[in-house]
């Protein structure tokens, strides 16, 4: 599977979505355990680093932000857990019980990447179009508008993928740092964050995609990495 979200029906995809692939395995009621090796590898090696530079539907959405327009900024409590929710009921629990890959059937990516190409591209499965596809047509539409009026909003309140590495961030190779007494919260790292977070208020937090563009945007250059302390040779 690919380390990023991606749609395997795409008609240029080289890789399979580690979503629908879990979604696969909850089907036929055995345990992924290659698929969770690659990902449990990713997330080892730098906890949602993938999510800021291998994904290209979170590219996507950085794209879609970039259009002006008066933006919305919120944050609510339940942001960093409605990922999870998302994780256990649709890709786990209900391809468990329905036998159908219920997250892949209404994902907004999987519509853009896949959905509407094939359409296209194959005049035979035209016929075929139903209220299935007009659904997820309708939650495409929501999630473009709200990408350009907000960060990320996919990879905030619903991406899975993103759920299975966030716990990592607090053990993977890749650790930021911020030197408190330095730092002034002058904001310029919520600025340039593509999820909306002050990495001051928890340089590990499992909302932090890995990025670093807190890091290299710093006034103060009090936001770095995470060096190993060198053992003396004495």
């Amino acid at each position: 599977p690919c380390w990023g979200f991606n749609c395997y029906a795409c008609p240029v995809a080289s890789f399979a979505c580690p979503i629908g692939a879990l979604q696969h395995f909850a089907i036929i009621r055995q345990i992924p355990f290659y698929v969770l090796g690659i990902l449990g590898v990713a997330g080892v090696l730098g906890g949602r680093w993938s999510c800021g530079w291998l994904c290209p539907w979170g590219f996507f959405q950085d794209l879609m932000y970039k259009i002006r327009m008066r933006k919305w900024r919120f944050r609510t409590r339940i942001e960093r857990w409605l990922p999870y929710a998302f994780l256990i009921v649709l890709v786990f629990i209900i391809p468990y019980l329905t036998l159908e890959p219920w997250f892949s059937k209404l994902c907004p990516a999987g519509t853009l990447e896949a959905g509407i190409p094939q359409v296209l591209l194959r005049p035979e499965l035209r016929p075929q179009i139903g209220w299935l596809y007009f659904l997820k047509l309708g939650i495409l539409a929501v999630f473009l508008v709200w990408m350009v009026l907000t960060k990320r909003p996919f990879c905030r309140y619903v991406c899975p993928l993103g759920a299975i590495w966030s716990p990592f961030n607090r053990v993977s190779m890749v650790q930021l740092t911020v030197e408190q007494e330095g730092c002034v919260e002058c904001g310029v790292c919520r600025e340039v964050c593509p999820v909306d977070i002050s990495i001051y208020d928890d340089p590990n937090t499992d909302q932090c995609i890995r990025c670093l563009a807190c890091v290299k945007s710093c006034p103060h250059h009090v936001v770095g990495i995470k060096q190993e302390e060198k053992k003396d040779s004495d």
